[in-house]
């Protein structure tokens, strides 16, 4: 066969094969963007009286609480105030940006402000992913004999929160999650799309290595 000819062939089998693999990563990630866009948590309605509240971190600004992460820390204030978990258990430690306070001591001083006592409200200060967050505060419930647990979150967040605290064995999974009236959610549920994506890779890792 002639160089040109078979060149040409092989040039057709590659355009081809990247068409392919652009189509399923779009197909792929319209299924996750669909996944986060219907996922809505339980209601208060639905949730059981659980031990602890984990309010999952996000930035400080200035070393107090973003506008978004305050609306997260006031719908979870919301919860506590109806009786649906015991304490709050704060989770989140330093983020980028030289901020001097862990994402858990912003959200403590919030809460301290808006007239949460002191002995309701617990630290976990090193966390920085949303597994970190669920493991480690997993691990303080543990230490203090905590056994169930509301995660409180925004919508667009909530379905990859309640896959990794499944993942890690909470019982139950009650994941309640807040709509975001500050936040640019377009920009937010695509990033959201990554996150998920490396967050089902590292699953499958942590599967691989627990059946080694």
């Amino acid at each position: 066969m002639p160089a040109q000819p078979k060149a040409r062939r092989t040039f057709r089998i590659l355009v081809r094969c990247a068409l392919a693999a652009a189509a399923a990563l779009a197909v792929w990630c319209l299924i996750l963007y669909a996944v986060i866009l219907t996922y809505h948590g339980k209601s208060e309605a639905e949730l059981r009286h659980a031990d602890v509240g984990i309010v999952l971190g996000a930035s400080l600004w200035n070393d107090r609480p973003s506008p978004a992460l305050a609306e997260r820390l006031d719908y979870a204030m919301k919860l506590y105030r109806d009786g649906l978990f015991d304490r709050f258990l704060v989770t989140g430690g330093l983020d980028r940006g030289g901020v001097k306070l862990t994402e858990a001591e912003g959200m403590r001083d919030y809460l301290l402000a808006r007239g949460v006592p002191p002995d309701a409200i617990v630290l976990e200060n090193k966390a920085r992913s949303t597994y970190e967050n669920l493991r480690f505060s997993r691990d303080i419930m543990k230490e203090n004999g905590w056994r169930t647990a509301v995660i409180v979150t925004h919508r667009f967040h909530g379905s990859r929160s309640a896959d990794i605290a499944r993942t890690l064995g909470y019982d139950p999974v009650q994941v309640s999650v807040t709509e975001s009236k500050v936040m640019n959610l377009a920009y937010y549920r695509a990033r959201e799309v990554l996150a998920y994506t490396k967050w089902l890779a590292e699953k499958g890792l942590l599967h691989v290595g627990s059946s080694a």
